[in-house]
């Protein structure tokens, strides 16, 4: 096998797009309070973005509450910004060095506004596999073109390529359809 031409990082970078997919999927709230929901947000602490993690501890008191204790007293109110400001439709409240989020139950409207946005978030990830596919094809094209690979072997990798495609779009609509369900369910 030629040089450019590696199989293991097509699949590394398409299962990145799988993960990425799977990140933003914790973001978006089903309802129920857990910890990923705020891993999207970010803060900015001393003249920086910094994930929100990084200046406080991210607990889940009860089922439909969320608290960050901020480790910083100077930044409690970056911190209610930024989840303030973060679209997840959710209303902090202030209490000395710790942030309460409680999560409201989602209304059926809102719901289906969650199920369009995990929507787009399933389609940039199929995107980003489709243009990863683009790029095996082309360096396969180029390969063959400079005689580097013959004929045959243009095809061989290239259905290979195309096979790891189809199971990752696959997989992407497996998440995107385990997602939409779960915000769904009441």
């Amino acid at each position: 096998m030629a040089d450019d031409f590696d199989p293991d990082d097509l699949s590394r970078r398409m299962d990145g797009a799988l993960a990425s997919l799977k990140a933003e999927f914790g973001g978006l709230r089903t309802g129920r309070a857990h910890a990923g929901l705020l891993e999207p947000v970010t803060v900015e602490a001393y003249g920086q973005q910094t994930p929100l993690n990084q200046v406080g501890t991210i607990n889940v008191p009860e089922p439909r509450m969320l608290s960050v204790q901020v480790w910083d007293k100077s930044m409690v109110g970056a911190v209610e910004r930024a989840i303030r400001n973060s679209n997840l439709g959710v209303n902090p409240v202030v209490d000395g060095q710790t942030v309460r989020i409680p999560i409201p139950a989602l209304n059926e409207e809102r719901r289906r506004d969650l199920v369009k946005v995990a929507g787009t978030y399933a389609e940039q990830a199929r995107v980003a596999v489709r243009n990863v596919r683009r790029d095996g094809m082309e360096t396969l094209k180029r390969l063959e073109k400079a005689g580097e690979i013959s004929e045959d072997d243009h095809s061989l990798y290239s259905e290979e390529v195309q096979s790891m495609t189809d199971s990752t779009i696959e997989a992407i609509d497996a998440a995107l359809k385990t997602k939409q369900e779960e915000i769904m369910q009441v």
